[in-house]
């Protein structure tokens, strides 16, 4: 055998062994890769869900507030912001969630603690880190939270009703009775609002309540 042979064959080895680690380096890249993108995709569904969730209590919030219009001593939890149903609310950052490749487990879709009102939703993918790609990473599921926050933009002052005058008595008016007046005293964002009784109206959600994701230092 020549020595050129023996150099080839000894060669050749090498040549497999650096082919192989070069395709598990390829392999490991893809997984990872393909991780990261699981994590942003939860991270998505994530913000996607908490934003549906705040977004459907301050629809909520609208409605029940336009029930009560009427009687202002009754819009303090509105414009507080707090009467809504968080069942509903929740249900609404599931399907967007679905919508997103994720799910929200129970008890993952939780109204925020005491003193600000909104949501927290931890979601989890439907689909796998990384499928067929790493035996390691085959079955596991990338999780994500985000908090979404629902802000009041609005301010209720209640005129201040004039001081009766003293005058006689005399007889009962007669005729029609008198139009009830308007509500004033509500302000949304600078602007103030009217409320006509003959048909009371209210600004949209967006101009009663911010809804906005909140910062990891929120």
């Amino acid at each position: 055998m020549s020595k050129d042979c023996g150099d080839a064959g000894q060669a050749f080895p090498v040549y497999i062994a650096a082919i192989t680690g070069l395709l598990f380096l390829g392999f490991v890249y893809f997984a990872v890769g393909q991780a990261a993108a699981t994590r942003n995709g939860a991270q998505t569904a994530a913000d996607a869900a908490a934003l549906a969730a705040a977004q459907d209590a301050r629809d909520q919030l609208r409605e029940g507030w336009l029930d009560v219009i009427r009687d202002p001593a009754q819009w303090g939890s509105f414009l507080q912001g707090k009467e809504y149903d968080v069942l509903s609310a929740c249900d609404r950052a599931a399907v967007f969630a679905a919508r997103n490749g994720a799910e929200v487990d129970d008890g993952n879709c939780v109204s925020l603690p005491s003193g600000r009102e909104g949501f927290n939703v931890t979601v989890r993918t439907t689909g796998t880190v990384g499928r067929s790609i790493l035996p390691i990473t085959e079955s596991q599921h990338a999780t994500a939270s985000a908090k979404a926050l629902i802000e009041p933009k609005c301010s209720f002052e209640e005129p201040e009703e004039p001081t009766p005058e003293e005058t006689e008595p005399g007889p009962e008016p007669s005729g029609p009775a008198e139009e009830p007046d308007p509500i004033t005293g509500l302000t949304c964002g600078g602007v103030s609002w009217t409320i006509d009784l003959d048909n009371p109206k209210l600004p949209s959600a967006t101009d009663l309540f911010t809804v906005r994701l909140a910062g990891d230092d929120e």
